[in-house]
């Protein structure tokens, strides 16, 4: 399904190796001869050692081949990728339902504070709430000494 496409990757190398040896070429006409036939041979003694790289028997095969296992390995792959899968929906089930209930707690001690306070729950909403807590603020220092 995700497979690197060769031909994509094998082009920008492709063309930046034409356009090196584009310039190399170019250059070589400005050397003397006998560097040039060094380089000429150094370049040969290089292509002989170069290593041939073979390509595996697995990549040789045709794409249906390697698309479609047979059965039993596609239904253990399936199974292999179902326990992570259903384990992290549990997990995020899990937290979830954590989660809501940490809320639902902080929720009714906030409706309990509020109940339990001395100030009505309309006190909260007037606008003039803050000058009172402002207020209050101040006369705390001013009593406990």
């Amino acid at each position: 399904m995700n497979r690197l496409n060769t031909t994509q990757t094998v082009v920008p190398a492709e063309i930046f190796a034409r356009r090196v040896t584009a310039r190399l070429s170019e250059a070589e006409a400005d050397l003397d001869y006998d560097i040039s036939e060094r380089l000429r041979a150094a370049r040969e003694r290089a292509l002989s050692r170069r290593k041939v790289v073979a390509v595996p028997a697995i990549a040789r095969q045709p794409q249906q081949e390697a698309a479609a296992p047979s059965g039993k390995r596609n239904w253990w792959r399936a199974v292999v990728s179902a326990v992570p899968l259903s384990a992290m929906v549990a997990g995020l089930a899990f937290f979830n339902g954590v989660q809501a209930d940490e809320g639902a707690s902080e929720m009714a001690e906030y409706d309990a504070t509020l109940l339990a306070d001395e100030l009505p729950p309309s006190a909260y909403t007037d606008p003039g709430f803050t000058q009172f807590l402002k207020i209050a603020a101040q006369k705390q220092p001013n009593d406990k000494r």
